[in-house]
């Protein structure tokens, strides 16, 4: 992905104008599979996203089976209020925003839901392997996802082939894409597919997660329509499933994990409080904030992107002293507006920590611009001499959950040119107000 067309306002260029446009120009080497595109302003991209599906080249095949036919599912998340309005209150007060009132399946419900007649339903043909591709778009929540009657061979992630993965759930975190296929070899009929949170935050320090379920129903072409079956959900809490399957993740062997490594980091997930700035004038106090390495980001202001300040050699946009560890701790919460220069090429490892002293939700990290070899992941404190590094296979993705309570293990190639975000939640509502914690590469 060319820097000059990764999308965030202020990051890689100046937000698009009301009334106005702007046309994408990329290509994606190395990448087959499913993708997905969405806004980046605001909590825009609660409705505004879609699949962005990259298929093999004419004459080249799919390292699986083939199937007999695709079908695109894109899980989001609903609320019953204006979703600007969600976002602007929460900011206003300082806390993070409210839950969603319902999850969706291609936009729709389910029967679960008192939604009439809002339920996806895909028609396949008995016996056949069909190739589901899942997204997870929502923001917030983590997804599992099951079919009744139905495994999963799972065949790629994050538009990156694996080695095959049999399981009965899928489990994405927000901005992760799962492919998988499913042989509709059961008696014939209809079944449910069904979403439901993974939430391992703390109900004392966070409001209530959405418990709901939303539905769709894979139907047997050619069969009546009788109630559905319904599959059993892993409890919300299960970390044990959503691990396995994380953990269980391989890649095909190809290309080959890079080294010596150049650069190395370690970057503590944080969350805690700040001040409450001027604008917020429904907080009281302190307001809530996210932060790696104790920094919460602030976007720069309108005078320049950051990509335009780091190509055209302006100052005073961004500072150049990220911290490659976490603070001391007890060390007050900083902002800024600051970035981490590497060389071209340079090989940079990054230890991701979730540490339990914050609530132990699973961290959702995406990196804009590149993919990344997840060399290792687990639960508990990073001890670096117990830890086995996955040098021979280890998966490629761009979003990774790191663990609630643990770590991961990411490595890359600095080889895209430009500045790109490693975050995790970003919303902006003025310049110094934000839900953030971004490291920009530059």
């Amino acid at each position: 992905m060319t820097p000059w067309a990764d999308g965030p306002s202020l990051v890689s260029q100046c937000p698009i104008q009301p009334s106005g446009s702007y046309t994408y120009r990329f290509g994606v080497p190395g990448q087959e599979g499913t993708l997905w595109w969405h806004a980046h302003s605001s909590f825009l991209r609660a409705t505004v996203y879609g699949a962005f599906i990259v298929r093999p080249r004419a004459g080249n095949a799919y390292p699986f089976p083939a199937p007999d036919m695709e079908v695109p599912i894109v899980l989001g998340e609903w609320w019953n209020r204006n979703v600007v309005d969600v976002e602007s209150d929460a900011l206003l007060a300082g806390q993070l925003p409210a839950q969603s009132d319902a999850f969706t399946v291609n936009g729709k419900t389910g029967l679960l839901y008192p939604c009439a007649n809002d339920t996806f339903t895909a028609v396949v043909e008995p016996n056949a392997r069909v190739l589901l591709r899942v997204i997870n778009a929502g923001l917030n929540s983590h997804l599992f996802f099951k079919v009744a009657g139905h495994n999963f061979t799972v065949v790629a992630v994050d538009a990156g082939y694996t080695s095959n993965l049999n399981t009965d759930t899928l489990v994405l975190a927000p901005g992760q894409t799962v492919d998988a296929l499913v042989d509709t070899a059961a008696a014939p009929g209809s079944y449910y597919m069904a979403v439901q949170a993974h939430d391992t935050m703390s109900p004392l320090t966070f409001a209530a997660s959405d418990t709901t379920t939303a539905t769709a129903i894979l139907q047997y072409n050619g069969t009546s329509t009788s109630p559905p079956a319904m599959p059993a959900m892993p409890s919300s809490s299960d970390a044990a499933t959503a691990n396995a399957f994380y953990f269980g993740l391989r890649g095909l062997g190809t290309p080959a994990v890079p080294s010596p490594v150049d650069v190395s980091m370690t970057i503590e997930l944080g969350l805690g409080q700040l001040p409450c700035d001027p604008s917020q004038t429904r907080c009281n106090g302190t307001a809530a904030a996210a932060a790696m390495n104790g920094v919460s980001f602030r976007l720069p202001g309108p005078q320049a992107s950051l990509l335009g300040a780091h190509a055209n050699g302006l100052a005073g946009v961004f500072t150049a002293d990220f911290p490659d560890g976490p603070p001391p701790s007890g060390t007050a919460m900083a902002v800024g507006t600051k970035v981490r220069k590497v060389s071209f090429n340079s090989v940079v490892e990054i230890v991701l920590q979730n540490p339990s002293a914050v609530p132990t939700e699973n961290h959702p990290i995406h990196l804009h611009g590149f993919n990344f070899f997840v060399l290792a992941q687990g639960v508990g404190p990073f001890t670096p001499a117990s830890v086995a590094y996955n040098l021979v296979d280890p998966v490629a993705r761009n979003t990774i959950a790191v663990p609630g309570g643990g770590w991961a293990v990411i490595r890359f190639v600095a080889n895209n040119p430009g500045t790109f975000t490693d975050s995790r939640l970003s919303r902006r509502f003025s310049p110094n107000v934000t839900w953030a914690s971004m490291l920009f590469w530059a």
